[in-house]
Protein backbone atom coordinates (compact mmCIF):
# COMPACT_ATOMS: atom_id res chain seq x y z
CA UNK A 1 0.00 0.00 0.00
CA UNK A 2 1.34 3.07 -1.14
CA UNK A 3 0.79 6.91 1.61
CA UNK A 4 1.43 9.98 0.82
CA UNK A 5 2.07 12.40 3.87
CA UNK A 6 2.10 16.07 3.70
CA UNK A 7 3.20 18.59 6.45
CA UNK A 8 4.28 21.96 7.42
CA UNK A 9 1.06 23.83 6.96
CA UNK A 10 -0.49 26.59 9.40
CA UNK A 11 -0.84 30.07 9.77
CA UNK A 12 1.06 32.44 8.60
CA UNK A 13 1.15 36.65 7.84
CA UNK A 14 1.10 38.06 4.55
CA UNK A 15 4.48 38.28 3.49
CA UNK A 16 5.66 35.32 5.45
CA UNK A 17 7.34 31.65 4.51
CA UNK A 18 6.45 28.52 5.17
CA UNK A 19 7.82 24.70 3.76
CA UNK A 20 5.74 22.00 3.18
CA UNK A 21 7.10 18.30 2.67
CA UNK A 22 5.34 15.11 1.24
CA UNK A 23 6.98 11.96 1.92
CA UNK A 24 5.67 8.87 -0.21
CA UNK A 25 5.69 5.43 1.42
CA UNK A 26 5.25 2.10 1.09
CA UNK A 27 4.94 -0.64 -1.69
CA UNK A 28 7.08 1.49 -4.43
CA UNK A 29 8.68 1.00 -7.79
CA UNK A 30 9.28 4.26 -9.06
CA UNK A 31 8.30 7.45 -8.69
CA UNK A 32 7.63 9.80 -11.86
CA UNK A 33 6.81 13.15 -11.60
CA UNK A 34 5.18 14.92 -8.02
CA UNK A 35 3.50 18.27 -7.34
CA UNK A 36 1.81 20.10 -5.48
CA UNK A 37 -2.04 20.79 -6.07
CA UNK A 38 -4.39 23.64 -3.53
CA UNK A 39 -8.23 24.04 -3.41
CA UNK A 40 -9.33 27.28 -1.81
CA UNK A 41 -12.78 27.27 0.17
CA UNK A 42 -15.61 27.13 -2.96
CA UNK A 43 -12.98 26.41 -5.66
CA UNK A 44 -12.00 23.41 -7.66
CA UNK A 45 -8.21 22.36 -7.17
CA UNK A 46 -5.72 23.69 -9.17
CA UNK A 47 -2.16 23.16 -10.16
CA UNK A 48 0.67 24.73 -7.67
CA UNK A 49 3.91 23.41 -9.56
CA UNK A 50 5.24 19.95 -10.54
CA UNK A 51 8.62 18.57 -10.58
CA UNK A 52 10.09 15.43 -12.75
CA UNK A 53 12.11 12.67 -11.45
CA UNK A 54 15.03 14.59 -13.46
CA UNK A 55 13.92 17.85 -11.45
CA UNK A 56 12.13 19.79 -14.48
CA UNK A 57 9.61 22.08 -12.63
CA UNK A 58 6.46 23.58 -13.45
CA UNK A 59 4.44 26.79 -11.98
CA UNK A 60 1.24 28.52 -12.02
CA UNK A 61 1.26 31.86 -13.30
CA UNK A 62 0.32 33.36 -9.77
CA UNK A 63 3.11 31.25 -7.95
CA UNK A 64 5.91 31.66 -10.36
CA UNK A 65 9.04 33.40 -8.75
CA UNK A 66 7.65 33.02 -4.99
CA UNK A 67 7.47 29.60 -4.75
CA UNK A 68 9.68 26.42 -5.29
CA UNK A 69 9.45 22.87 -5.33
CA UNK A 70 12.11 20.72 -4.65
CA UNK A 71 12.56 17.23 -4.84
CA UNK A 72 14.84 14.15 -2.57
CA UNK A 73 14.85 10.85 -4.68
CA UNK A 74 16.46 9.17 -2.20
CA UNK A 75 13.70 9.65 0.59
CA UNK A 76 10.91 9.97 -2.16
CA UNK A 77 9.97 12.97 -0.58
CA UNK A 78 8.64 16.19 -2.55
CA UNK A 79 9.19 20.15 -1.14
CA UNK A 80 7.59 23.39 -1.53
CA UNK A 81 8.97 26.09 -0.44
CA UNK A 82 6.48 29.13 -0.06
CA UNK A 83 7.27 32.37 0.41
CA UNK A 84 6.12 36.18 0.08
CA UNK A 85 2.18 34.64 0.76
CA UNK A 86 -0.68 36.41 -0.03
CA UNK A 87 -3.99 35.75 1.82
CA UNK A 88 -5.47 34.17 -1.76
CA UNK A 89 -2.70 31.16 -1.42
CA UNK A 90 -4.81 30.01 1.54
CA UNK A 91 -6.18 26.74 0.61
CA UNK A 92 -5.56 22.93 1.13
CA UNK A 93 -2.51 21.69 -0.49
CA UNK A 94 -2.36 18.37 -1.87
CA UNK A 95 0.48 16.42 -2.55
CA UNK A 96 0.55 14.29 -5.95
CA UNK A 97 2.74 11.33 -7.04
CA UNK A 98 2.38 9.47 -10.55
CA UNK A 99 4.47 6.40 -9.37
CA UNK A 100 4.60 2.78 -9.83
CA UNK A 101 4.00 0.55 -6.95
CA UNK A 102 5.55 -2.87 -6.84
CA UNK A 103 4.04 -5.70 -8.45
CA UNK A 104 2.19 -3.28 -11.13
CA UNK A 105 2.83 -2.63 -14.63
CA UNK A 106 1.39 0.88 -14.99
CA UNK A 107 1.93 4.35 -13.42
CA UNK A 108 -1.21 5.84 -11.55
CA UNK A 109 -1.61 8.99 -9.45
CA UNK A 110 -1.47 9.41 -5.49
CA UNK A 111 -2.85 11.58 -3.43
CA UNK A 112 -2.39 12.93 0.04
CA UNK A 113 -4.93 14.06 2.72
CA UNK A 114 -4.08 17.58 2.43
CA UNK A 115 -2.40 20.18 4.61
CA UNK A 116 -4.06 23.61 4.93
CA UNK A 117 -2.42 26.82 4.83
CA UNK A 118 -4.00 30.23 5.80
CA UNK A 119 -2.19 33.48 5.11
CA UNK A 120 -3.96 36.09 7.11
CA UNK A 121 -3.02 39.11 9.69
Amino acid sequence: QVQLVESGGGLVQPGGSLRLSCAASGSIFKINDMGWYRQAPGKERQLVATISRGGRTNYADSVKVRFTISRDNAKNTVFLQMNSLKPEDTAVYYCNADLVAQGVYFARHYWGKGTPVTVSS
